[in-house]
């Protein structure tokens, strides 16, 4: 293990599947696949959702958000990622494993609190729907949305500032394809008990709480969907409802087993294969999961592709 008698690595070498090689160039391959499918699909949904005035709505300005969220937060990491199992280099600088840290958790930090928010939207689309324009209106929406960038933004920051202060004793070595917080806080040296409950606790804060507002959220809907009296209504609203939820499990349950565990008990491949989870497949299947399940972004993306064929 290489040491260095500095106060920080001037780089880290990312050891990813080098105990298993074979491993990369299918890993190669799938993200070479996914990423562009993932960055088609979300560019798609903010079109639609632009464009078309149907979905000038409150839901669909926050699906848009989330697209544009999940397009960082792919971009983030996923570069990274091809560069390390594509290539014989595998390092990366103290710089881009700074910024890699703090971007690749302003997004899944905000990410956790726009799923709530986009879970109370329905809450009120459900129960107040006569007041629902009224509540949620414009500028609602954009203040709602800036509290949850700020809240991303200062989750983010104080943490991944904690953790990159935390000493390494000349280590440069992690286990790891990219920059992740709870990887760091392994690879220090000394005492990290007091940073390991910090960010249990922030997260559960961030994770947990959120997920619970979730799902109160939604039982409280499935009751009353139940009660929906016409067949039309009631499928309807199951359906923008379970695509909702699909995405909430796709997310928070590999940052769960991340993230709401001690650092130090977490296993050798778990973040490797948790960070290609929520980093790459949640993002890809996103954008699948919302149009399949929606004809009104189905019918928007269906009159967008024949407007451009007839302008031609």
């Amino acid at each position: 293990m290489e040491r260095i008698n500095k106060s920080h690595p001037e780089e880290f070498i990312l050891l990813g599947f080098a105990d298993r090689p074979w491993l990369e160039l299918p890993l190669f391959i799938i993200l070479l696949l996914t990423y562009p499918m993932a960055m088609v699909g979300n560019i798609a949904i903010i079109l639609v959702s632009t464009l078309d005035s149907r979905l000038h709505s409150p839901m669909y300005f926050f699906l848009t958000n989330l697209s544009f969220l999940d397009m960082c937060y792919t971009t983030s990491i996923v570069p990274q990622m091809l560069f390390h199992l594509g290539g014989s280099e595998k390092t990366i600088s103290y710089l881009r494993c700074a910024v890699q840290l703090y971007f690749f958790h302003i997004m899944g930090g905000t990410e956790c609190l726009l799923l709530a928010l986009m879970s109370f939207d329905r809450y009120v689309a459900i129960f107040k729907p006569l007041h629902y324009t009224l509540i949620m209106n414009r500028r609602t929406c954009i203040l709602l949305v800036a509290t949850v960038w700020l809240g991303g933004i200062t989750y983010a920051v104080s943490e991944a500032t904690v953790t990159l202060h935390l000493p390494l004793c000349g280590h440069n070595t992690l286990d790891h394809l990219i920059c992740e917080i709870p990887v760091l806080i392994k690879a220090a040296c000394g005492e990290k008990g007091s940073n390991e409950l910090t960010l249990s606790v922030v997260c559960i804060f961030m994770l947990a709480v959120p997920l619970c507002f979730i799902l109160a959220s939604y039982a409280s809907i499935g009751h009353a969907i139940f009660k929906i009296k016409s067949s039309e209504g009631r499928k309807k609203a199951f359906g923008t409802c379970s695509s909702h939820l699909i995405v909430v499990f796709f997310f928070y349950g590999p940052a769960i087993s991340m993230y709401l565990q001690p650092p130090s008990s977490i296993s050798r491949d778990q973040p490797k294969f948790m960070a290609l989870f929520y980093g790459v497949v949640t993002p890809t299947l996103n954008p699948f999961i919302y149009t399949l399940r929606n004809k009104d972004v189905k019918g928007a993306w269906g009159n967008l592709v024949r407007s451009v064929f007839t302008s031609k």
